[in-house]
C-alpha cells in the first residue's frame, strides 16, 4: 500500500463531496487529490492525477457512472475505483463491477469504514457492502447451479424489442414498428441492461445473436 493514498472523489452533490473530503483529509495517509461533478471532468483529472483510488458515484447528468468508470479505467489504469452509491439494484451493480470497478459501497457507509474502504482499494483489495456481495453470490451460484434461460426473467415486450437492438434498430426506429412511444423504448431498454447485466446495447445485441434469440435467414 502507498504511503500517501491520493483519491480523486466524482459526485455531483457538492455536499457530498465537501463531506467526504472533510473526513479523508483528516487521515494521515489519505489526501484528496481533485474532485469532479460529472464524468467527462472526472475522466480528464483521472488522466490528469493517475489517482490511487476514485470514489465514483453512479447517477449523474451526463455521462453516467458506469461509463465514467470504464473510460477513467482507460485513462488511469493505476487507479481503483471505489463505487459510493445509494443504489444497490442489479441494473447498477453488475454493469458497474463488468466497467471495472472494484468495490461497491453505499452511501449509508461510516467514515471510518469509507476510509478502510480506500485504504483497501489502493491495495488492490476488494469490499462489497454486505448486501451487493449477496447479490454477487447469488447470481454465480444461480448461473453455476441450473444455468437457466438467460432471457428468462424478460417480459415479452422486452424479447421484442431486444431483437430489433440486433437488428440494428435505433430507438425512434423500434418505437415506430412497435407503436409506443420513445421514451417507453427507452424503459425498456433500460430494463433489458438491468436485467442482463449488460453494460449497453451493444454488448446486449452481440449477446442477443450468441444466444440464438435472433438468427440470420
Amino acid at each position: 500500500m502507498p504511503e500517501n493514498i491520493t483519491v480523486l472523489i466524482v459526485d455531483d452533490h457538492a455536499i457530498v463531496r465537501q463531506g467526504v473530503r472533510a473526513f479523508l483529509e483528516i487521515q494521515p495517509d489519505i489526501t484528496v487529490v481533485a474532485e469532479a461533478d460529472n464524468g467527462e471532468v472526472a475522466v480528464k483529472l483521472a488522466a490528469e492525477y493517475v489517482p490511487d483510488v476514485i470514489l465514483m458515484d453512479l447517477v449523474m447528468p451526463g455521462i453516467d457512472g458506469v461509463e465514467t468508470t470504464r473510460r477513467a479505467k482507460l485513462a488511469s489504469p493505476h487507479s481503483q475505483i471505489i463505487v459510493l452509491t445509494s443504489y444497490h439494484e442489479d441494473e447498477y451493480i453488475f454493469p458497474a463491477l463488468r466497467a471495472g470497478a472494484l468495490s461497491y459501497v453505499l452511501k449509508e457507509i461510516s467514515p471510518s469504514e469509507l476510509a478502510e474502504t480506500v485504504r483497501k482499494a489502493a491495495a488492490g483489495e476488494s469490499f462489497l457492502h454486505p448486501r451487493v456481495a449477496a447479490r454477487v453470490v447469488q447470481e454465480i451460484r444461480g448461473v453455476r447451479k441450473d444455468a437457466p434461460n438467460p432471457f428468462l426473467e424478460l417480459s415479452e415486450r422486452e424479447i421484442e424489442v431486444l431483437r430489433l437492438i440486433a437488428d440494428g434498430l435505433a430507438n425512434a426506429a423500434i418505437a415506430e414498428k412497435l407503436i409506443i412511444s420513445e421514451k417507453t423504448v427507452k424503459g425498456h431498454v433500460s430494463n433489458i441492461l438491468g436485467k442482463l447485466h449488460m453494460l449497453d446495447r451493444t454488448q446486449a445485441a452481440v449477446y442477443a445473436w450468441q444466444q440464438g434469440l435472433v438468427r440470420r435467414d
